[in-house]
């Protein structure tokens, strides 16, 4: 099983975030993290885990690096048992509050891989972003991380942002490249309800030749692309777990957890998290959910859909498909050869 972790403090609020996340809620760290491991305790019941049974950590958030190393410390000791050997461990991080300090502290704990919001290493989207740091805190804290001992290195980048022109976001790529990373995560600039943006559409611009240009240009520099978002010569094994359906624990206000058919979500706010953590919402979802949720990850990523899930009537969309040269299908397996094309050939196989 996998374990997600959330964490809800942000130096400051993005203009395009839309996560669970509070920039004034600071003076409530130690009394959530104490709550967060109340919770943790609890999920390790549930799900029924065992030695050696969590497969992966993701540490996501709002921004993990605003947390102190010493307040994951008591979570990290308890959780040894459950580690598998070789266990892939990321904590998500932002350039100005990853310090040195801070990197060695998660290190030390055994966080084994960084992602790195950086977004742009252009200084004028950085501000329209909204971002709290300048391009070189981003470039200093890769380094860093390097320096400490981190082996698997990623960023984000952000496209489709008004303004954006091919040589803004080539020199992005070209300057990530120039970094110790061996994994970047590129996202479209979506608009989202209750953010900055929400009354700024416009600000979202995004143009399907420049995003085809930008996916073949991270791929011919030695990241090939495994999701439609995410590119890399290592593969983040939490990202596959999720791909594959694999069950997750879900820690912390605003989390989400899986097992079998269930759904868990705990309490989003924070100070009702503190009081319960233990209160979570349940949904069931029923096999035409897991299906429909199967085909739409399978699609988008290298995870593909196994001819098993389909029926009579979908085989043969999905047969069709494979003379239009739109699928590959291999040892039963159907892969999509374009992720863009992700939803419109989900469609297609459920129509």
């Amino acid at each position: 099983m996998l374990l997600y972790i959330h964490i809800p403090f942000c130096d400051s609020k993005c203009s395009y975030c839309a996560f669970n996340s509070y920039v004034d809620k600071f003076h409530l760290k130690e009394k959530y993290m104490d709550s967060l491991f109340v919770q943790l305790k609890y999920e390790l019941q549930r799900f029924n885990a065992q030695k050696e049974s969590i497969e992966t950590i993701f540490i996501g958030g709002g921004t993990p690096s605003t947390v102190a190393p010493e307040l994951y410390k008591d979570i990290f000791n308890y959780l040894q048992p459950y580690l598998q050997k070789n266990i892939e461990i990321t904590s998500e991080a932002n350039p100005n509050s990853a310090s040195y300090e801070w990197l060695e502290g998660m290190y030390a704990l055994g966080v084994n891989r960084i992602s790195f919001g950086v977004q742009s290493f252009d200084e004028k989207k950085l501000k329209i972003l909204n971002r709290a740091h300048s391009p070189q805190m981003a470039k200093d804290a890769i380094n860093n991380a390097k320096k400490i001992g981190f082996k698997n290195l990623s960023l984000d980048l952000i496209y489709a942002t008004l303004g954006d022109t091919k040589e803004l976001i080539a020199n992005d790529i070209n300057t990530a490249f120039t970094l110790p990373i061996n994994h970047i995560s590129a996202y479209a600039l979506t608009i989202e309800e209750g953010t900055a943006f929400e009354n700024r559409p416009q600000m979202s611009s995004e143009q399907l030749e420049l995003t085809s240009w930008i996916f073949k240009t991270i791929q011919d520099r030695g990241l090939p692309q495994y999701e439609i978002s995410n590119f890399g010569e290592y593969h983040s094994s939490h990202n596959l777990g999720y791909w594959k359906y694999a069950d997750y624990m879900g820690v912390g206000a605003g989390a989400v957890g899986k097992l079998n058919m269930q759904r868990f979500y705990p309490n989003p706010d924070i100070e009702e998290y503190i009081k319960n953590p233990c209160v979570i919402k349940e949904e069931s979802l029923s096999d035409e959910d897991k299906k429909i949720e199967q085909f739409f990850l399978g699609m988008r990523s290298c995870v593909g859909i196994h001819c098993d899930l389909l029926n009579t009537q979908e085989k043969k969309q999905a047969d069709i498909l494979v003379q239009e040269n739109k699928l590959n299908f291999e040892a039963n397996v159907f892969y999509n050869k374009d992720y863009l094309l992700a939803d419109e050939i989900t469609l297609f196989l459920t129509s």
